[in-house]
């Protein structure tokens, strides 16, 4: 559905106004200077407790690489963080590669592809330059990340370890370096454009009443018939 300017004020009408003051304060917060994309993860606790972490630190775009794993979402996990966070998965076909799409995709984008191994101790979370849009890439519980993201990355980080255990567990990881980078780049000193331009919080106030609003389909459709106008 594209942007309805008529149809947005409608919603509104069906929300308190403390409601529709939290859905503010949370959009002022989001960012997409900063997505995560997870790679083959298939364990839907890790991949639901990453998805929830995104809603939880502002990060508004979560992209799912699915070569060899589907992600599943798990509600207990979540606590619905699903219904706030903007989800795109790349699937690979027997002729497209899900990796190199969603690769490609960001780039084209301009985000900078960052790896997280505990094998490249190349930059941490608190010292990464900022000065573009970082896409930070998780792999898999077993594997980690694939050889093709490891060698097209851009810059590589990870989480300094001071005990025996290799590394932690993937949604642990992500929460510690989502939560450190989201504060560096909401810092002022920083100097960073961070938040969300007006045409994507209005995308996303739509996208977010239609999905707080119960039987939002039949009232979205009663408003077209009433004011003779066509969904887009």
């Amino acid at each position: 559905m594209g942007f309805d300017k008529a149809l947005l004020s409608y919603l509104t009408s069906f929300f308190t106004s403390s409601k529709l003051a939290l859905m503010e304060k949370v959009l002022s917060a989001r960012t997409k200077h900063l997505t995560v994309v997870i790679e083959d993860i298939y364990q839907p606790h890790n991949a639901s407790a990453v998805i929830r972490s995104c809603d939880c630190f502002g990060i508004q775009q979560v992209y799912f690489i699915e070569n060899k794993n589907k992600y599943q979402v798990n509600p207990k996990i979540t606590m619905r963080a699903t219904k706030w966070v903007s989800i795109q998965r790349f699937v690979s076909t027997p002729t497209d590669h899900a990796t190199a799409r969603c690769m490609a995709e960001l780039k084209k984008k301009g985000y900078r592809i960052v790896a997280t191994s505990p094998h490249h101790k190349h930059s941490t979370p608190e010292i990464i330059p900022l000065d573009q849009p970082l896409a930070v890439f998780f792999g898999n519980e077993k594997e980690g990340l694939s050889d093709y993201v490891l060698e097209g990355a851009d810059d590589y980080i990870y989480v300094p370890m001071y005990g025996f255990t290799e590394s932690l567990n993937i949604s642990v990881s992500a929460a510690m370096v989502m939560k450190t980078l989201y504060e560096r780049i909401i810092d002022p000193r920083e100097k960073i454009d961070w938040q969300l331009g007006e045409e994507d919080k209005n995308e996303l106030r739509l996208d977010w009443l239609r999905k707080s609003l119960k039987k939002s389909d039949y009232i979205i459709d009663d408003y077209y018939k009433n004011n003779n106008t066509k969904a887009f």
